[in-house]
């Protein structure tokens, strides 16, 4: 027994100590952007990291002056962001509780190749959409962006709100039949309630996915539709990188998806915990 005992504790330190590393490893390179992006340039330029200095938010306010343009890199990223994810969790919704109630021979085959558009890297799709674009002046705007990214998003969504709508109980839906609504009525006011953690877990995974994107940015984008993660390359010149504004840019990206994933936190384990990202 006290062998048995001892071997738990350990394995209970093991665990903790691994946990304490990764935490260590996850928020000490935030913790030290954050810090360097209130920094002022003579306490960032030091050889001593530990001297003491006043916070300042001058590299925020170099980062949306006029020369770096970061406020309309900011605007366009929240305009892609957020239409392309509404359209996504909209459309997503929709046909995954028409594919979750549709019984037919095909309908695993039609769920396939839906969630099979969403499997080739964006590196192959890249030069086709650009020539497609391009054809239809749609290159350097945010509504190509958009599109772009519902091409990804999209498919994404049907699958997940699918295998979400699949795990509502079928004798709710029967039960609000039987009470007289209409299918339009259950869909609204049964499925959607009940798989709103699903929605939200989809609107987030898209957002993040929106927010974070680079390569279509950077092939599809242009000056009028450049988005924040290319605000970083633009930071970095012949003549230097300004680490302050450069720190400060990392916060301004990741402080939204952090927000946003902290504020629907619980709609987000439930809806992960439904089992939804492994699919059916």
């Amino acid at each position: 027994m006290k062998a048995r005992m001892s071997r738990r504790r350990r394995s209970s330190a093991i665990v903790l100590v691994l946990a304490v590393l990764i935490a260590l490893w996850s928020v000490v390179p935030i913790a030290w952007m954050v810090i360097t992006s209130i920094k002022p340039q003579s306490a960032i330029r030091t050889t001593d990291l530990l001297a003491p200095f006043t916070p300042t938010l001058d590299s925020f306010a170099q980062l949306f002056s006029g020369a770096n343009q970061a406020a309309t890199f900011l605007l366009n990223s929240l305009i892609v962001t957020g239409v392309s994810t509404a359209v996504a969790v909209v459309l997503g919704t929709l046909a995954g509780y028409g594919l979750a109630h549709w019984r037919s021979r095909h309908t695993q085959g039609v769920a396939f190749w839906i969630l099979s558009t969403r499997m080739a890297p964006i590196a192959a799709v890249i030069v086709p959409l650009f020539l497609m674009f391009r054809t239809v002046g749609l290159v350097n705007s945010t509504t190509g962006l958009i599109i772009a990214h519902l091409s990804f998003n999209l498919p994404f969504a049907i699958w997940l709100m699918t295998a979400f709508f699949r795990q509502v109980p079928a004798s709710v839906t029967e039960a609000a039949t039987l009470d007289g609504c209409s299918k339009q009525r259950t869909f609204t006011s049964i499925a959607v309630p009940i798989a709103r953690p699903g929605i939200v877990t989809t609107a987030v995974l898209c957002a993040v996915f929106s927010w974070n994107d680079y390569a279509f940015a950077s092939a599809l984008g242009g000056p009028r539709s450049s988005t924040l993660p290319l605000a970083a390359g633009a930071l970095v010149t012949q003549s230097g990188i300004d680490w302050g504004v450069l720190s400060a840019l990392g916060v301004v990206v990741a402080a939204p998806m952090l927000i946003a994933g902290l504020a629907v936190r619980r709609h987000l384990v439930t809806g992960l915990s439904l089992g939804a990202v492994t699919g059916e």
